[in-house]
């Protein structure tokens, strides 16, 4: 999700270089013979092929983290070899996009999961069907991630780095305000009564919560999964016609414009685009907001931190199921090999023993509860709520413009609902479908 959280100032160089790699992408579509490469795995079975082969990896500067600990690991314990490169967040669509329409992808590259459907849709990817298929514990696999990277039925892209949205709440607050310390919210409604508990406070500087008021990607991750904790949904199945008109949804803007209007909301969060969203809660002066999970560690720091999953109106719970996939490139020519990376990082040893050992999120649902999340029960908590029914990660091919771009219509959107208390919901929706259904 941290590009998500991007300054509007590097949104906008994404923009530009999204703009820029439409025609390599498009080209590199047009001169491939056929969509996607089939059965990478080769004649190496199951397991692809280890033998001293040397790959190539490229994946954004954001994950660099994860992608350093599980490149080494593999390395230190395979004969292949894979050469990690780290591009920066911005230049990333760019980069990929030229190497596509020159034929010189990387044997594996990640993407952001919200990029993924143009990726695969443009060709990208090789087929991964049959070797995911052939996985014993395919069924664990985060589905999100898998749905995110299905194009006509195949699936091309395996989950690489799992980003979930939860809701997080000072502790320390809450028994100042008298509330349960170890009780987050369960509902829209007790959302709102928890953060005005704190409000009431009267302490300088302290707010009940805090929101990006003027960033369209910190809101879809974190206001989407209370649509879809309370039964329902955003998007078509087709990710061409928008459903933030439905009577969830405006309970959603409803209740953060009560939030707003009665000032139990940061006033900074108006003009918020995302670069400072998490700072004032790491400060300890928010009571209690939806959060990125990835960032327990680095706010448990300062904060004595609760973590429960979003909740819907009336209860449910949800998250939006976001971070990075994973596939081998249409340049790759090392496909049993390059499957053999990614059989790997699906097994227990990359999932657990690399990613939990390092407070990272699972990929699978049968290694949510492990001997590291054992120790904290928030991280088993945020690995639960990973692949429960409600947690999704939305597909649309027109999403960065429908959603992420500043001055995008969802922006437009929550900020009529919260700011102006507009009755204009069904225009600003009709907006949003006019873009993903382009």
């Amino acid at each position: 999700m941290i590009s998500l959280r991007a300054s509007s100032r590097q949104r906008r160089r994404s923009i530009v270089a999204a703009a820029v790699a439409v025609a390599a992408l498009g080209l590199a579509a047009c001169s491939s013979s056929s969509h996607g490469k089939s059965n990478p795995g080769g004649s190496g079975g199951v397991q692809g092929t280890d033998d001293g082969t040397s790959l190539t990896l490229w994946t954004r500067a954001p994950l660099e983290f994860q992608a350093r600990l599980l490149v080494n690991a593999y390395n230190k314990s395979h004969k292949n070899k894979v050469k990690l490169t780290i591009v920066p967040n911005d230049d990333y669509v760019a980069k990929v996009g030229a190497a596509a329409g020159s034929k010189k992808l990387p044997d594996l590259f990640a993407a952001d999961i919200v990029y993924v459907p143009n990726w695969t849709k443009a060709g990208l990817f090789a087929d991964l069907t049959s070797q995911i298929g052939k996985l014993s514990f395919a069924n664990q696999i985060n589905k999100g991630h898998l749905a995110a990277g299905t194009y006509q039925g195949k699936k091309y892209v395996l989950p690489f780095v799992l980003d979930l949205s939860v809701m997080f709440w000072n502790k320390k607050l809450y028994r100042e305000a008298h509330l349960d310390p170890d009780k987050g919210p369960t509902t829209l409604a007790e959302f709102a009564q928890q953060a005005k508990a704190v409000q009431a406070l009267h302490k300088k500087g302290v707010y009940g919560t805090y929101f990006g008021g003027n960033c369209g990607g910190c809101n879809v991750f974190t206001w989407f999964p209370m649509v879809w904790a309370s039964g329902q949904d955003v998007m078509n199945a087709g990710g061409t016609k928008s459903s933030l008109d439905g009577d969830a949804a405006k309970q959603v803007y409803a209740t953060w414009h009560d939030l707003w209007s009665s000032g139990a909301v940061d006033p900074a969060s108006k003009d918020e685009t995302g670069a400072t969203w998490v700072a004032a809660f790491q400060q300890g002066k928010i009571g209690v907001m939806p959060y990125p999970a990835t960032l327990l560690a680095t706010a448990a720091k300062t904060v004595d931190v609760g973590v429960t999953p979003i909740p819907g109106v009336n209860g449910g719970q949800s998250t939006f199921v976001g971070g990075d996939g994973i596939g081998i490139s249409k340049d790759s020519s090392h496909g049993a090999q390059a499957w053999n990376f990614l059989a790997w990082l699906m097994s227990k040893d990359a999932q657990v023993n690399v990613l939990a050992a390092n407070d990272s999120t699972v990929s699978r649902a049968d290694l949510a509860d492990n001997q590291y999340s054992r120790k904290d029960p928030r991280v088993l908590a945020i690995n639960k709520v990973a692949g429960a029914a409600d947690s999704k990660t939305p597909i649309a091919v027109n999403f960065q413009q429908a959603f992420n771009a500043p001055g995008s219509p969802w922006v437009t959107l929550l900020r009529d609902q919260v700011f102006g208390g507009k009755n204009n919901v069904g225009s600003d929706n009709a907006a949003i479908s006019g873009v993903l259904g382009q």
